[in-house]
């Protein structure tokens, strides 16, 4: 892999971990769980069981009540395994309110992201998103 093909790699990965914040944010259910392989296995940042499959990865954040979020993602560290294979680290700051709402109805949650993600025929996908939460922020 030459250091041009490394760069812009890494700059897909980048980009389909911001994506997958912006879609979730826009209640893009199709688009988020689009960027997981066939297989893939999420395990979200409250936890619980991990979710595996696209399509149980749709139907389970489309089952979840209608909330207003923003998903901060930063100090994203993406590392190159092979051609095809990356694992990526990044740092989640999330707000939260009900639909509709205009003040946050939880404090604002400091985590983030373990990814294992691979290059498919559709281009770079998660084929393992594990999150995690360190911190919760109480808002004044």
């Amino acid at each position: 892999m030459t250091p041009l093909e490394r760069l812009l790699a890494e700059h897909e990965i980048g980009r389909l971990i911001t994506q997958f914040a912006l879609f979730n944010d826009a209640g893009d259910w199709a688009a988020v769980a689009d960027a997981f392989t066939d297989d893939g296995r999420f395990v979200r940042p409250a936890g619980g069981d991990a979710i595996i499959g696209r399509e149980a990865i749709r139907a389970s954040l489309e089952s979840r009540p209608p909330r207003k979020s923003c998903h901060l993602i930063t100090n994203v560290l993406v590392d190159l395994t092979s051609a095809d294979e990356a694992s990526a680290r990044s740092t989640l700051l999330l707000f939260a309110a009900p639909a509709g709402a205009m003040d946050a109805a939880s404090p604002a949650l400091i985590g983030g992201f373990r990814d294992k993600i691979v290059r498919t025929a559709d281009g770079w996908r998660f084929a393992e998103r594990i999150g995690f939460l360190d911190l919760k922020v109480a808002l004044p």
